[in-house]
Formats: structure tokens, sequence, C-alpha cells
């Protein structure tokens, strides 16, 4: 089923590293005085409101880059992840990739909006069992407002309910129909992100079998347990929830590199570019255990496959391989500079200075 795509894939963990060598050197230089991140359910309710104001500036902000239909900052952030979708999901750049990403997204809060605050991420195990009664899609305190309704499965409530984008789904570009953020909360999908399985995670050995696990049910966790737009490979940084979910990863990942920082610091490989493209399916045909919200929002195979006007993604840094290096380029399309993996493989290092609680 289309709507189980990207959840499907990420599942298959076992499809996602190939034997490849593992780069090993470790980082030395630390910043002072790293911010702190935090769970959104530990925010405080005007913590909250001061995050959503400034997601919402993002939102009205002009675009400035001359991004492919981007109308809007927001709009650029997205297309950024429309451009390098086939090289930064199911590769070794995956976490690298939206590690900077995200730092991306909260250098753009801080510069365009004046926000001050923590960029929260989602603990998505502390939800795990019910998405739908998480304080992310709340009535009685600021959130991300709640499920799609009806058919259109667009949301109707929250700050983010009239906001319309013209990217998406997928790769289509709509400029005279903008589309609302929908959402198909699953909550049966929901539990790629329990205690069990993110432990299981944190006890992998080796940087592939991270990878592949983190990669698998818990990032499928977050897109298939929101579903709809969120359940697009492509275009899911059009609903906001996204950057939450991504910064959870981020700190499992950060969490296992902190559990042998002399090896993890400085551990890559994998490859650096998908097998099949999005529009090929997943690649054993359903998701285990069930659940992913596909609905209107997911798109057609059409919107997953890459259209002539979108160039192909370029692997830079690895020395012409097909194998993941600490050399390999991370391309931001002037949201902020380039970056290679070794700049972000520590969060507490030269360019990126912050943590989680």
């Amino acid at each position: 089923m289309l709507g189980q795509l990207l959840v499907a894939a990420l599942a298959a963990g076992n499809a996602l590293a190939a034997p490849a060598a593992i780069e090993k050197r470790q980082s030395s230089t630390k910043c002072a005085n790293p911010r702190l991140r935090k769970a959104w359910h530990k925010l405080t309710d005007p913590e909250k409101t001061a995050y959503l104001d400034a997601e919402l500036c993002l939102m009205n902000h002009p675009a400035t880059l001359g991004l492919r239909g981007a109308k809007t900052k927001y709009d650029e952030l997205t297309s950024v992840h429309i451009l390098e979708s086939e090289i930064s999901h199911f590769v070794g750049a995956f976490l690298p990739f939206h590690r900077l990403y995200i730092h991306a997204h909260d250098v753009n809060l801080r510069a365009l909006c004046n926000y001050t605050g923590p960029h929260p991420y989602w603990d998505e195990t502390h939800d795990y069992r019910s998405f739908t009664t998480s304080d992310m899609f709340s009535t009685t305190s600021p959130s991300f407002g709640g499920n799609g309704v009806g058919a259109s499965q667009c949301i109707e409530t929250g700050p983010f309910a009239n906001y319309r984008s013209v990217l998406g789904p997928g790769f289509r570009i709509s400029p005279d129909n903008p589309k609302c953020i929908t959402r198909n909360i699953n909550n049966f999908a929901a539990g790629g992100a329990s205690p069990e399985i993110v432990a299981g995670c944190l006890g992998q050995q080796d940087w592939l079998s991270f990878w592949a696990c983190a990669e698998g049910r818990p990032h499928g966790a977050g897109h298939g347990g929101v579903g709809a737009e969120m359940g697009n490979p492509i275009s899911s940084p059009s609903d906001p929830t996204f950057w939450l979910h991504h910064a959870w990863l981020d700190r499992l990942w950060a969490q296992w590199q902190d559990l042998k920082p002399e090896v993890r610091l400085g551990e890559m490989g994998g490859n650096n570019r998908m097998r099949n493209g999005f529009g090929a399916g997943p690649p054993n045909g359903g998701f285990p255990g069930g659940g992913g919200g596909g609905g209107p929002g997911f798109g057609t195979p059409e919107d997953l496959t890459r259209p002539e006007d979108v160039p192909e993604a370029i692997v830079e840094g690895d020395n012409g391989g097909n194998v993941t290096t600490l050399g390999h380029v991370l391309h931001m399309h002037g949201l902020i500079p380039d970056a290679t993996i070794a700049d972000v493989m520590d969060t507490r290092g030269q360019l990126l200075c912050f943590e989680y609680d």
C-alpha cells in the first residue's frame, strides 16, 4: 500500500546497511557552553508558545535563496529536504544529514525570528502508547494542533491550521493549489518508539547496526504515527512536527555515541546513495507489524519520482566511491554553509554546540 511506503522501507533495517567499510576518527575540540535541547512535554506553556510563534515567523518570512517553488523561508527549509531526499535516506548520511538540517532550522529560528529558547525534541518513547493523547497535539495547552479531519485530512486546530504550502506531496509543486498540513495519527505505528525497541537500538555495537536500527522502527514511528504529510519521505518537513521527531532521533544517536565516545564520535560507513528510488516501493512489500498513516498527504507514485526539473543530488566528498565517509559533504543549499559529516559527529564540537536533557 502506497501510504505505508515510508514506514515499510524504514522498518526493513537489514536493507539499509549492506556490508561497507567503517571509517573511524575521533573529534577532540569541544565547545564551552552547549545549548540544552529539551523535550516538548517538559517545556512551560510560555516556552511552547515562543517556539510555535518562531515557527510561524519562518512561515511568513520571504524566501531569499531562489530554491525551486519556495515562497517563504519555511518553504526553503522544506525544499532542501526535497532536493537532498535521495541521498539522505537509506544511506549512511541519514543521521548526519538530519543533524545538520535540524541545526539549520535552529539557526534560522534564531537569526530571523529572534528565538532564544531551546530547540525541542519530541520524546516519542514518552508517548509511544498513544500519539493521540500526546502533548504535541494537546487541546488544552500550546501545541501543533490536532489530527486531520475528514477526507482531506487537513488539520483544523492549532497555530498551523491556516498554513498552506505549494511544495508537495513529494516532489510536486502546486502554485495554484497550495495544500494544508495533513495528519492521520496512527497509534499502532507509534509503537516503533517503544522503550524496548529504543533500547535495542542503543544496544547495537557498531555504526552500521545502529544506523539500520534507528532508521527503522524509531524513524518510522514518528512519520507513520503522525501519518499523511509526515508519512511522505520527501516533503514531510511541511508538518512542523518533523523537526521535533528528527531531534528525538538525533538524541538517540547522541546517546548511542556517548556510550562509547572514543569510538563512536568518529565511526561512519554505509552506502552513500539509495539503491532504489522512492517510487520503486518498499523493499519488503509491507510494514512489519502494520501501521502507517497514509492518505491524501502521501501522494502518488509520480509524486515520489524525481521530475526533470529537480537535479539529481550530488554525492561529494567520498573519494568517488560508494561508501559514506567522514568527508561526505552535507548540502544545505544556502540555508547555512555546507559541512562534512566529520563536522557534525559531535554535538559539542566546533560547529555544533548543544546537548540533550
